[in-house]
């Protein structure tokens, strides 16, 4: 396995980094290097919170960060004062990079304890559950992070992974981007996906390619006929962070692109299960096969495997599965089970049915709210749509869409009206809450508690 100081030192191309001067990450990455080795030498390795802007400057600090053994805590930067107190409570840095300030020496480095008893340095922090308000780091190693590059390159068949990355760095959707193409000599395009969503593409050869998009910019990109055209030149669209509805996927299968549904988490170091391209172009509808970095297994309530086309929990068995949530490391650290329900086909493709915590029960009845939101997708009506339960008397919880009409003459009764044909009538929501926009985070994901909030406050004072 290449070690983070064997990537650094084999840094030699002047190319890889597409858009960005590749010697200057080099010489970056060597100089930070060097300060942190100098630093280390006559006490324990800093801590680092990482949270540059600049993207070259954030790679390069990480490279850095890992090849001198140091724990790196990955943040975004737009983070707001309450989250950034949650972060430094947690972490009590020695060293801050980013941030609007670049500081070094803050304490003095002696309070830090492995939380890991002889862990596999460098130890890589990746904030996970954001969109909840509450952050939390999963800690990660170089070599966790390496075995999901390697289910990768198996899976796909590759030597050379050649990404295009308009993801978060901080994210693991995005790290793992670059991690890709560090570690198997690809080269690495970046660019903001503002940039790309205003025309401002890179000219280089699409079709060596891998983007990675989450579902919301997916749909932004298939709006523009020539951005597009873009897309459907790339070798492989990867898609994830977030659920996909199903116009979403058959628009994109219209246009003939190349897509990868991918199922997967920051626990997990970005995807356990993707779809292969040829296979979504045929009609399949997944979350692809398991990479063979990966077992899962699926399992009832008490913990029993069970058979093909049988809904349960999700169990997940990886080399790439963080060691716990810092600072404290995870008891079981073979098997994790997640908050997902699904099955495995008689092919062996995972399908995913939605999140047991998100489970509405209405009259007895339970309910996923993948299913209906897919459906009122499949209207057209909606541009985009969230479906909660909210406390009832009478049902115990009563099923509440809040979605955003795609005209301003959608009412929700002709939205209804196509719903009966499709839905069991317990499944047709009893509340619809029309927005201007829904509360998502930069992967997509959708903040629920919010929603919760919104629908409170719309109930106690309908619109009249």
């Amino acid at each position: 396995m290449q070690t983070p100081l064997d990537c650094l030192n084999n840094l030699t191309q002047d190319d890889w980094l597409i858009g960005y001067n590749s010697h200057e990450f080099n010489q970056i990455a060597q100089e930070l290097y060097f300060e942190l080795t100098q630093l280390s030498a006559w006490r324990t390795p800093p801590k680092i919170i990482l949270a540059e802007r600049e993207p070259l400057r954030f790679l390069a600090s990480f490279i850095a960060a890992c090849a001198a053994n140091c724990p790196v805590f990955l943040c975004n930067a737009d983070w707001g004062t309450q989250e950034w107190q949650q972060v430094f409570d947690l972490v009590q840095p020695d060293i801050i990079w980013g941030i609007g300030n670049r500081e070094s020496g803050i304490g003095n480095g002696k309070n830090y304890q492995c939380p890991i008893p002889h862990a596999p340095c460098p130890m890589i922090m990746i904030p996970t559950g954001g969109s909840l308000g509450q952050i939390k780091f999963a800690i990660h190693t170089w070599g966790t992070l390496i075995e999901s590059v390697q289910g990768f390159t198996e899976y796909f068949q590759l030597k050379q992974v050649n990404s295009f990355c308009v993801l978060p760095l901080y994210h693991v959707s995005g790290l793992m981007q670059f991690m890709r193409s560090l570690t198997t000599g690809g080269k690495l395009a970046i660019m903001p996906f503002k940039a790309v969503e205003q025309g401002q593409i890179l000219n280089i050869k699409n079709s060596d390619l891998f983007i990675s998009l989450v579902p919301t910019q997916l749909q932004r990109l298939l709006r523009n006929p020539e951005l597009t055209e873009w897309l459907i030149q790339f070798n492989t669209v990867l898609l994830g962070g977030a659920p996909a509805w199903n116009e979403l996927l058959e628009k994109a299968r219209f246009h003939r692109i190349r897509l990868s549904p991918t199922y997967g988490m920051t626990e997990t170091a970005s995807q356990i299960a993707t779809l292969k391209p040829d296979d979504f172009l045929s009609g399949k509808m997944s979350s692809g096969q398991i990479l063979p970095h990966v077992q899962v297994t699926i399992r009832n309530q008490q913990g029993k495997i069970l058979n093909s086309n049988q809904i349960g929990n999700i169990n997940i068995r990886t080399q790439s599965l963080s060691l716990g949530y810092y600072p404290k490391i995870r008891e079981n650290e073979e098997i994790f089970q997640v908050d997902d329900l699904g099955f495995l086909d008689d092919q062996g493709y995972l399908n995913i049915i939605g999140r047991n915590s998100d489970k509405i029960i209405t009259g007895g009845e339970n309910i996923y709210p993948a299913e209906i939101e897919s459906a009122i997708q499949a209207t057209q009506m909606v541009a985009d749509i969230c479906v909660i339960g909210i406390p009832d008397k009478h049902w115990g919880q009563a099923l509440t869409a809040i979605y955003i009409p795609k005209k301003s003459d959608t009412s929700a009764l002709k939205i209804q009206t196509l719903l009966k044909d499709k839905l069991s009538k317990f499944k047709i929501p009893k509340y619809w809450i029309p927005q201007q926009n829904l509360p998502r985070n930069s992967q997509g994901k959708i903040n629920r508690q919010q929603l919760q909030q919104i629908a409170t406050e719309f109930l106690q004072n309908p619109i009249t």
